[in-house]
């Protein structure tokens, strides 16, 4: 529908369905408020913590902290963090041998009586792991038995009746992002770090591709010598099908390209080509790339200087490779 369009009225249904939802996202976002007022140096001590712990961070929760904790795993884990999520009636019935003594767990109940969650510590405690509780109590049970106690408190839920987890999980799991980028700048973690654990996302593509990986080799580049004739120039060019062609030396090193917009230019001119070698028409010292390059490199150059294709280059200037932005886009580097 056009934005333009006339508006039917609101109905009062739909007038208190849109005063709920506005409610819902007032009261949510005052949750995540008072997470941010109410942190100190405890969550700063977390932090040190799991840094200085030479083994996991294990998360435990069930129920809705259970679904929030995968979500923090799954976050900690793609920011240098190495997490799991393990199910506490689960760990009790056999995978607690996933943790070791060198871990720490990051145990979740809002409540912090869950009984699955406690029924994990008094074993979690003789192996000596390092235990972080996320709760809304301070003198709950759950954070009486751990070492760090993490304040995950909210004023009221969202739900109308005050009953479902709401806001109290939009806090976990805001929390628990809070906990993921104070771990990640203190780890010095990079984008190329991110890249590598998301290698087949956009990123992951961007910062992971070389040139070296979608530039075409061997008999598939377009190349001709110093003194080929017009004719030979534009039968490779035609036959490799990269709308240039590289002039090389008898040393194999590039003097030259030529391209499709050299040949509408020439031929705009009224020159007559026939005659003519390819020494004579090629446009000297044409910009190259090293293969070791990032493909998005090759995307700015080609953005920059306005061209679709670039020749590669090895250390002694000797050409091994080429590139047009279509083989960009089939790597889905552009």
């Amino acid at each position: 529908m056009s934005s333009d369009a006339p508006r039917a009225p609101i109905s009062p249904d739909d007038s208190r369905i849109l005063t709920l939802a506005r409610q819902a996202l007032d009261i949510e976002a005052q949750a995540v408020l008072g997470i941010r007022d109410r942190l100190d140096e405890r969550f700063a001590h977390v932090v040190q913590a799991i840094l200085h712990t030479p083994g996991r961070l294990v998360v435990m929760g069930v129920g809705k902290s259970g679904h929030i904790g995968r979500k923090i795993v799954a976050t900690l884990a793609s920011t240098g963090t190495p997490s799991l999520f393990v199910h506490p009636t689960e760990a009790i019935h056999g995978d607690l041998g996933m943790i070791q003594a060198q871990d720490a767990v990051l145990a979740m109940s809002y409540s912090g009586e869950s009984d699955e969650i406690l029924a994990i510590l008094p074993p979690l405690q003789r192996m000596g792991v390092l235990r972080i509780a996320m709760t809304s109590r301070l003198q709950s049970s759950l954070a009486q038995c751990c070492d760090h106690v993490l304040d995950c408190s909210v004023a009221q839920e969202a739900c109308p009746l005050n009953l479902a987890p709401t806001a109290s999980t939009v806090a976990q799991l805001a929390l628990g992002d809070a906990l993921a980028v104070a771990l990640l700048d203190a780890r010095g973690f990079r984008a190329e770090d991110f890249a590598r654990s998301h290698p087949g996302g956009t990123l992951g593509r961007k910062l992971l591709t070389h040139v070296r990986d979608v530039m075409r080799t061997g008999t598939a580049i377009p190349r001709v010598g110093m003194d080929a004739t017009f004719a030979e120039l534009v039968q490779e060019m035609s036959a490799k099908g990269l709308g240039c062609s590289a002039i090389v030396n008898a040393q194999d090193r590039v003097q030259g390209i030529f391209t499709d917009g050299d040949l509408r230019r020439w031929i705009e001119q009224g020159i007559d080509l026939r005659t003519r070698i390819a020494q004579e028409v090629m446009h000297p010292k044409p910009w190259t790339l090293g293969p070791d390059a990032l493909a998005v490199d090759a995307v700015a150059l080609m953005e920059e200087r306005a061209i679709t294709s670039v020749l590669v280059v090895d250390d002694q200037g000797c050409l091994c490779g080429a590139l047009n932005s279509n083989d960009l886009l089939r790597a889905k580097v552009i």
